[in-house]
């Protein structure tokens, strides 16, 4: 029978640089991904960044580090599965030969997915953006000159830098901050959105609504981008399959991750939640449906958790939430193995334009409720309110500060980085505290600027030179400097 996808087309080892990718054995390929990966400075970032408790003590709660390794683990599971769903149909779409390719590619952008977000998580992406969006205009009328203004570039910097976004600073970090080098393949996993930065998002219910709902990446990795789909030949504006596995994995992890840290914290008790956990459930699906993959409805398998809970001694919640967790993750995994599946020409091409657990089904209704959960008792705590407030305080703080490297003209900023502007002492001083690192990108965008335009690029790739600095900083980080620049 003829492959009617082959996915060894979206699957190479091809990197930038690379004049082919052919010969190059993929395992051995993508375990150098790996160890760029998990070697990165991006990554050990992760053990101070916020899950939803910033600047937490407690070393029980989650941190991105913690709740990324448990989407990977999610993605493997996901990926084994699928293999097993498919057995030997697995040659008729060209995923032979490719689970320890496939593996590898997903546990890693698991791993990554969250090296983008900034401070104090999507609370530090709003205060971000919000800045932007409210200095950008005066900002630009002083930095380009008029009559080097080219408007139609100029609105897409403007756009692009108002909409500061995780995923997109993902893939930034990947390609032009850490050069990492990685295949475009695994780069390819981190791109779950689609659109840039500066286009608009598409009303709901207009073709892909959904994988347009966010920035997938910056005008200043537009490039890159297209130079990625044309490699592993993907249409523009088109998803990555490995993207789809890691969307379903984060999906899996996070939403009862952040129930299990509440209780944690002390906001939820074991007995509050196991009944809040049926009622809501209740409202989208019967709590005593059986669930597929499972032998027990909704509500046999929380009572069946919250029943050892009672019978465990010493760590009673811990024991509850493994009851609950090993129940609850085989059948979400199952089904977004079967949603790959079902789906395969959809997701091979890239355009399903849903998530693979987003549906009428009963593991969505699972995910859902420990959404609900979350959104209707823990985000909304005051102590969780509070530790936002801070941040976006911190984040806007350091961006009142940093702002003013925004405010001189190119050369003068030029001076400032060499060390040579002596005229400005404070902004000197703020600039030796960037690193060297960043300096040299921002150094490196402007050499390739082209003439025509190099006012405005300047300045786009000094902006992005400020959010790469801020967004790159963990939680104790930004407090700290915060607290270096303003505490009298």
């Amino acid at each position: 029978m003829p492959a009617l996808v082959n996915f060894k087309q979206r699957i190479c080892a091809l990197r930038p640089g690379d004049q082919a990718g052919g010969d190059v054995d993929l395992l051995y390929a993508f375990e150098s991904d790996r160890g760029r990966i998990i070697n990165s400075a991006a990554i050990r970032r992760l053990q101070q960044r916020t899950q939803v408790f910033p600047l937490e003590r407690n070393a029980a709660v989650r941190s991105r580090l913690t709740h990324s390794m448990e989407v990977q683990q999610a993605g493997r599971f996901i990926v084994r599965t699928l293999y097993a769903q498919l057995g030997e149909r697995a040659a008729d779409h060209g995923l032979d030969g490719l689970q320890g390719a496939l593996e590898s590619l997903v546990e890693m952008t698991c791993l990554m997915h969250d090296i983008g977000n900034p401070p104090f998580g999507h609370f530090g992406e709003f205060a971000i953006g919000e800045w932007f969006e409210r200095a950008l205009d005066g900002l630009f009328a002083v930095a380009v000159p008029q009559q080097q203004a080219n408007p139609d570039l100029q609105a897409r910097m403007r756009a692009d830098l108002r909409n500061f976004e995780g995923n997109a600073q993902a893939v930034r970090l990947v390609v032009n901050l850490q050069r990492l080098r990685l295949t475009y393949t695994q780069t390819a996993g981190l791109l779950k959105y689609l659109r840039p930065a500066y286009q608009p998002r598409p009303g709901k219910g207009m073709a892909g609504a959904y994988l347009n709902k966010k920035p997938g990446f910056y005008l200043s990795e537009e490039g890159f981008v297209a130079e990625l789909q044309q490699a592993l030949g993907q249409a523009p504006g088109t998803r990555h399959p490995v993207a789809y596995i890691m969307e379903a994995a984060d999906d899996i992890s996070y939403c009862l991750a952040d129930i299990e840290d509440s209780v944690e914290k002390g906001i939820l008790t074991v007995t509050e939640l196991a009944p809040l956990l049926v009622s809501t459930f209740e409202k989208l699906k019967s709590p005593d449906i059986l669930i597929p993959g499972s032998k027990q409805s909704f509500r046999g398998l929380v009572e069946q958790a919250l029943e050892r809970y009672h019978q465990e001694e010493i760590n009673k919640a811990g024991e509850f939430f493994v009851r609950l967790r090993v129940s609850m993750i085989h059948p979400l995994v199952q089904h977004a193995a079967r949603q790959f599946i079902d789906n395969i020409d959809a997701v091979h091409a890239g355009t399903l334009d849903r998530a693979l657990i987003e549906d009428d089904s009963l593991p969505h209704a699972i995910v859902q409720t420990f959404k609900d959960v979350a959104m209707a008792r823990v985000f909304c705590h005051r102590e969780v309110e509070t530790l936002q407030l801070q941040g976006h305080r911190i984040i806007q703080g350091l961006l009142d500060s940093y702002g003013a490297l925004l405010r001189v003209d190119a050369q003068t900023f030029a001076e400032l980085t060499e060390g040579n502007c002596r005229r400005e002492a404070y902004l000197q001083m703020l600039v030796r505290r960037l690193p060297g690192q960043l300096i040299k990108a921002y150094r490196q965008a402007v050499r390739e600027c082209a003439e025509a335009d190099r006012a405005a690029w300047e300045f786009y790739h000094r902006c992005r030179l400020v959010q790469d600095f801020i967004s790159g900083m963990t939680d104790q980080h930004a407090h700290d400097e915060y607290r270096t620049l303003f505490a009298l």
